[in-house]
């Protein structure tokens, strides 16, 4: 999809949370794999920062430095670039329970190249990258929870690119919409066109073969 919008400053609203009021989905996922006590867990909460972000909106712009990760606690965001044909090109999306940041700005300090966007109305749960090393200082067992969760990750991604390489255009579609079937219903046809490698036309042409 090719695109030549304006864009508008980010529709972000900080929520403020008493540490009573703290939504636990963070802290739920992170007990999946490590323990933390209630001393454990109020360090947590009080080191991040809950926004809400309308549909459409951005966390991040390229020639921004990111300096945030986010934990996606409702809705759905999108990481993309724009190529050299002028078309966005999306490499990641994460839902509910989901982590996402631009690790390469987030690590170096160096402006992004990518936007990240909210599909949905959505509520993500924010960390700096100071915060966070301050927290791993705190809670050091909190590196085995990020290294396990950027593990799984990392090996998506991998699978993803084979997928690209290995499968038909007609294959690789199949393959996700059987492993993903809600996700399917909740991102428009052009996004996962460009997320799966291929154009909105032949996605278009793939579904109307299974009606």
């Amino acid at each position: 999809m090719k695109t030549s919008q304006v864009l508008s400053p980010p529709k972000v609203r900080i929520i403020a949370y008493t540490s009573s009021m703290m939504p636990s989905s963070l802290t739920d996922h992170i007990k999946k794999y490590i323990s933390l006590t209630e001393t454990e867990e109020q360090q947590i909460c009080n080191a991040v920062t809950v926004k809400a972000i309308k549909k459409k909106s951005f966390l991040l712009e390229p020639d921004h430095v990111c300096k945030e990760l986010h934990f996606v606690s409702s809705g759905c965001l999108r990481l993309y670039f724009i190529n050299k044909k002028l078309n966005e090109q999306i490499t990641l999306f994460a839902i509910e329970n989901w982590w996402i940041t631009d690790y390469e700005s987030l690590d170096s300090g160096r402006p992004s190249s990518y936007y990240m966007q909210a599909v949905e109305n959505s509520e993500v749960i924010s960390i700096s990258k100071t915060k966070l090393d301050e927290l791993f200082e705190a809670v050091p067992k909190l590196e085995r929870y990020f290294r396990i969760v950027q593990q799984r990750a990392f090996a998506a991604t991998q699978t993803r690119i084979k997928y690209i390489y290995s499968m038909s255009d007609e294959e690789r579609y199949h393959h996700f919409s059987s492993r993903f079937p809600a996700f399917m219903q909740r991102v428009p046809q052009y996004m996962l066109a460009s997320y799966l490698g291929f154009t909105p036309q032949f996605l278009s042409k793939i579904r109307a073969k299974n009606i």
